[in-house]
């Protein structure tokens, strides 16, 4: 693990670049020696992805890692949630013991909201007493997103129970606070919470951005925030960092916060505060011991061609190297299977509504974005029941719960798109039950009972096939390579876009169509749910 790199080194922390003979000795940086060579490379600090759900890869962490090295990183916060909400702690262990198999640096959370709300059904629930428990363990750095806004503004006791063992353990609390602006606002925010990373705009940003708030710029799989939000880059460079929150198999196997920094130079902006972003700014906030190459750090860090064309060279983690032109030396591991499905099949007829008005609650889906908007149509009736509008686009969404046979919620939605079919999805934040949309009874059906007999995974149906990427870790995630799994997920994605969808993302967008705690409205496995009142609503309008 000794050895010299020599190359343009672009020092963040001074904030200068010049030609530099490194020596690694034992993984760490031992010393930089400045010398007067013409260079082509340049190196600098790995990247890290200052808010992530692996589970959105499909992949294990080590598997995760595997790729996201490819694209010069070296570490990522990452927010257990998803699994948590399937297995509770147990499903934490297993992501941090799956972790420490691969040479990366993972940085885990306690997710702060198990369940998410109290509107929907989920696998297990952590407790203020876990979270503490948690936050006692090193490999917990971080309270994670606290997505329970309102408990925060009228002072639940559980809630601020958990951010105050966060404070006792002087570790910092991210924040989830979409649309969130004036008192309600401040009052979250002076409780303790320190981020944001679901900012739809500008003007949201700034204001929490001058209230001192760290803001994350996600561009991930479904939400797209960062062309909005990266002229804040300019004026408040020391407290943006760049997230993907969640990454689906094939854009990881793609880029992944490369991608950021390539496009944040392309609009001009300075190399150095783009490289704090996705570095140093994450480093600092969360106390973390991943090197910024300086002289005694960790051996993390990246070689790259040039900062124009910004190709990924190598990788360094430790002072190992783990990437090289695109090739990663990390190995697949062995992932074991752990679950909780518990769920029976189900008939058509469990998902019919009966009409009572001429006039529905649709939820509008908007491309590349987690909001929603509720709209009112009129509903299509047959036979005294209320039907997908193919026509209008206005097709059935239902979500089952997988922890238990109950009924099945159902509702109408706007903009997924497709023409006949249907497609579903356990990967379904934060509770993980089952999310399905499609034209008709029978092929929604279908796609249900398709993860239902897998114990999870994402699944199309129409009346002549069925096709399914089965998930059978926690439901949510797949032992197989990566390269695999972005090869099945393209293939889903593609015919869900045959079948009518003008989504980029059609899995992605569905995924988040029963997360309630983004507005406006949404379904849980217990109803329909307006996210800005926080309460159950109708879907017939009287």
């Amino acid at each position: 693990m000794n050895f010299t790199v020599k190359a343009n080194l672009t020092d963040i922390i001074s904030r200068e670049i010049f030609p530099a003979e490194v020596s690694v000795v034992n993984r760490k940086i031992a010393s930089i020696q400045r010398i007067d060579e013409q260079l082509d490379s340049y190196i600098l600090p790995g990247f890290i992805d200052a808010h992530v759900h692996i589970e959105s890869s499909m992949l294990v962490p080590s598997e995760f890692a595997r790729i996201a090295v490819k694209h010069g990183t070296v570490g990522t916060i990452s927010d257990p949630h998803e699994i948590a909400n399937v297995l509770g702690i147990s499903g934490v262990d297993y992501m941090i013991e799956n972790a420490r198999k691969v040479p990366f640096h993972f940085y885990f959370g306690a997710p702060s909201c198990v369940p998410a709300t109290n509107f929907e059904t989920a696998g297990a629930v952590i407790d203020a007493d876990d979270i503490n428990q948690l936050l006692n363990r090193k490999e917990i750095v971080y309270l994670a997103e606290m997505m329970n806004f309102p408990g925060v503004i009228y002072k639940d006791e559980e809630v601020l129970k958990k951010i105050d063992f966060a404070k006792k353990h002087n570790k910092p609390i991210d924040g989830h606070a979409p649309g969130l602006m004036g008192e309600g606002m401040k009052m979250y925010f002076d409780a303790g919470i320190t981020t944001d990373h679901e900012c739809f705009g500008h003007t949201e940003a700034l204001e929490k951005l001058k209230h001192g708030v760290k803001i994350m710029i996600r561009e991930g799989s479904a939400a797209k925030n960062f062309d909005s939000l990266i002229p804040l880059l300019k004026d408040y460079p020391d407290q943006i960092m760049f997230c993907c929150d969640d990454k689906h198999p094939d854009n990881l196997i793609e880029s992944h916060i490369n991608d950021h920094v390539k496009r944040a130079l392309a609009a001009g902006y300075d190399l150095l505060d783009v490289l704090r972003a996705a570095s140093y700014n994450v480093v600092k906030h969360y106390n973390l011991p991943i090197g910024l190459l300086q002289v005694g750090d960790n051996a993390d860090f990246i070689e790259i061609d040039n900062p124009e064309d910004f190709n990924i060279l190598k990788t360094y983690i430790n002072g190992e190297l783990v990437a090289e032109n695109g090739r990663s030396f990390l190995q697949s591991v062995e992932a074991p299977i752990v679950n909780n499905f518990n769920c029976s099949l189900k008939q058509p007829s469990d998902f019919k509504i009966k009409n009572e008005s001429d006039t529905i609650r649709v939820i509008e889906a908007l491309d590349g974005q987690l909001i929603t908007h509720e709209i009112h149509a009129q509903s299509l009736v047959k036979n005294g029941f209320a039907e997908s509008n193919i026509d209008e686009d206005i097709l059935k969404i239902a979500v089952v719960n997988r922890y238990n046979d109950a009924p099945v919620a159902t509702a109408f939605i706007k903009n997924i798109g497709l023409k006949s079919g249907a497609i579903a999805s356990c990967v379904a934040h934060d509770c993980h039950n089952i999310v399905v949309v499609g034209t008709n009874d029978s092929d929604i059906c279908k796609a249900v009972n398709a993860i239902i007999k897998a114990k999870g995974g994402i699944s199309l149906a129409t009346e002549t096939e069925e096709l399914i990427l089965e998930l059978p870790i926690a439901g949510i995630m797949t032992d197989l390579p990566a390269e695999e799994v972005a090869e099945l997920y393209i293939k889903l994605n593609q015919r869900a876009k045959e079948l009518g969808s003008q989504l980029r993302a059609p899995y992605m967008s569905l995924s988040f169509m029963a997360l309630l705690v983004i507005p406006e409205l949404k379904l849980s496995d217990k109803g329909l749910f307006n996210g800005k009142s926080f309460e159950f609503t109708d879907v017939f309008v009287s």
